[in-house]
């Protein structure tokens, strides 16, 4: 697998050791080209960076060392981290995002992101469960990479968590009240974050929304359905 190298000097001057790299968070640009985008990953002004680019030809870029801290994951939490850049590895992909023109993930540029997620899973023994969106871990803020990433497929690779339907549905509840609670303690156990179990919120409809992006992408409303509900359940039970 080839990796270009084009470096950033925006990155943490701490350096990790290999065990504290237990996450890899996926991002778009959302700019209007590869141009643009390297330029911003690489000014000091702005601040952000990750340390894989992967551009809409497939080709993949390494912008900072593995063991450099980036800052591209910002105000985060997962599970018990928060701030995941220090655990983390980011990777960009080139698309223009929601703002600009958002467009499907083409084959070549998803078939180099799954080689690199595979290598990079292997060499740090990175969790399945551990590969996730920018939205999953800030979802007040972002909502990339969007409903059109392919997790699904991903997961068939490894990389990643989908659900399996289950068959018995008779535990499953219908009384909307219920239901919420039952949805909001399964995204409290996948690891989601910035919500109360029991207490509704008005910032609670862009954690919905994160989670359907994920994993209901034809269906990014912030409702808590049966649908989005029993997903949850699947997600795990």
């Amino acid at each position: 697998m080839k990796i270009i190298s084009n470096f950033s000097s925006n990155h943490s001057k701490k350096i990790r050791s290999k065990r504290q790299i237990r996450f890899v968070i996926i991002h778009y640009t959302g700019m209007q080209s590869e141009i643009e985008s390297i330029k911003r990953l690489k000014n000091p002004k702005y601040k952000v960076s990750c340390h894989y680019l992967i551009n809409r030809k497939g080709a993949i870029i390494q912008m900072v060392k593995d063991k450099n801290i980036a800052w591209h994951a910002g105000k985060s939490k997962w599970k018990n981290f928060i701030n995941l850049n220090n655990c983390s590895l980011g990777i960009e992909l080139v698309n223009k995002g929601h703002r600009f023109g958002y467009q499907k993930f083409n084959f070549k540029q998803i078939s180099s992101l799954i080689k690199l997620c595979k290598r990079l899973k292997k060499k740090y023994l990175i969790k399945k469960e551990n590969f996730l969106g920018h939205s999953d871990i800030a979802p007040l803020r972002k909502i990339d990479p969007g409903e059109k990433f392919p997790w699904e497929k991903l997961n068939s690779y490894n990389i990643g968590k989908w659900y399996i339907k289950k068959k018995n549905t008779s535990k499953f509840v219908s009384n909307p009240k219920l239901i919420e609670v039952l949805f909001f303690k399964n995204l409290l156990k996948l690891g989601y974050k910035y919500f109360h179990v029991y207490k509704r919120n008005s910032t609670d409809q862009k954690v919905v929304k994160s989670f359907q992006r994920h994993f209901l992408p034809e269906n990014v409303n912030g409702k808590i359905d049966q649908k989005t509900y029993k997903i949850s359940h699947f997600l795990t039970h």
